[in-house]
Formats: structure tokens, C-alpha cells, sequence
């Protein structure tokens, strides 16, 4: 069994630094008042872990397939209760892959083995019962032709 471990402390306010493992820190701010801090909210970076977990299984995939792209993106937009506690209820996470002669079956593929297989993220997300829905879009550089499929 693979344990983690995250040191916060707290600086002021609703604003924490928290310290990993990997020795990187991180600025959390649950501050509600609406003034900008430089930092992220819990939930901001909830969709982000999401965001790199999967996006790496996608890229490792596609790397494995030989897929040769030149960009790739992962947008995430999270929809929360309205009250308390307010968890994410759906998350949309669409990839945006760049090249030339990208096969839509196997942006298919890589997206398909992370959603179901690889993103522990996802996994424990989809366990507590938010609705995860995948989209990609390719985008051809050579006939700056864009497909958007889900």
C-alpha cells in the first residue's frame, strides 16, 4: 500500500500552505469575500487534480500509440450544490488534441483507458457520485479543420 503525506499551515485569514511529499508548496484560500488572494480554493484545485490526472493518462496513452500531436489541453468545468456541503454534482472534462492526421479512435481509446482504468481521481469522484462526462476535440494543423466529438 502507497501512502501520501500534505502538511498544511495555516498564514492568515482562510489561507493555508500546504507542503507535500514531493516538496512542493501549495497556497489554498477559502476566502468567500470575493477579494482575490493569488491562490487557489479547495475546489479550484480538486478540478485540477482531476485535470492532471487524467490529461497524463491521455498524453502517456497517446505517446504509447504513437500519436503524434503538437498541443494538448484539458478544460474542466465543475457544477456545485447549493448547499452545504456544497460537492461537485457533474464535472465536464473535455480534451483538445493539435496535429496532423489524429485518429479520433484513438483519442477515443486513451480517453476511454483513464476514465475507466487508470485516473484514481476520476475513480474516487465517480465513487462519491459525481457525474463525470468526457468530450474531445481535434483540431487538424494542416486543414485547421476542428472536430468536436463526445
Amino acid at each position: 500500500m502507497s501512502e501520501k503525506n500534505v502538511t498544511l499551515r495555516h498564514v492568515s485569514g482562510l489561507t493555508f500552505i500546504a507542503h507535500a511529499d514531493s516538496y512542493h508548496f501549495v497556497t489554498i484560500d477559502s476566502s468567500l469575500d470575493g477579494e482575490p488572494t493569488g491562490a487557489s480554493s479547495p475546489m479550484e484545485l480538486l478540478l485540477v487534480s482531476l485535470g492532471g490526472c487524467t490529461g497524463s493518462d491521455v498524453v502517456s496513452v497517446l505517446q504509447k500509440k504513437r500519436v503524434k500531436f503538437s498541443r494538448f489541453e484539458v478544460y474542466l468545468r465543475g457544477e456545485r450544490r447549493e448547499e452545504h456541503p456544497k460537492v461537485f454534482t457533474r464535472i465536464a472534462v473535455e480534451f483538445v488534441v493539435h496535429g496532423r492526421e489524429i485518429r479520433p479512435a484513438d483519442v477515443d481509446r486513451a480517453i476511454e483507458l483513464s476514465s475507466t482504468k487508470y485516473c484514481s481521481v476520476s475513480a474516487m469522484l465517480r465513487n462519491g457520485g459525481v457525474e463525470l462526462s468526457y468530450a474531445k476535440r481535434i483540431v487538424d494543423e494542416e486543414s485547421g479543420k476542428r472536430q468536436t466529438l463526445s
